[in-house]
């Protein structure tokens, strides 16, 4: 049970940073596309 703890919370850390740099870099898209028009 701990072992498996711990993989679930290392996978869902490691998707929960995955997310952020896709948004983070979605963001700068969008703002990269306001700034050139």
């Amino acid at each position: 049970g701990l072992t498996l703890n711990k993989l679930d919370r290392i996978m869902n850390g490691e998707l929960d940073e995955i997310i952020d740099a896709l948004i983070v870099s979605d963001q700068a898209k969008k703002l990269e596309n306001l700034t050139n028009e």
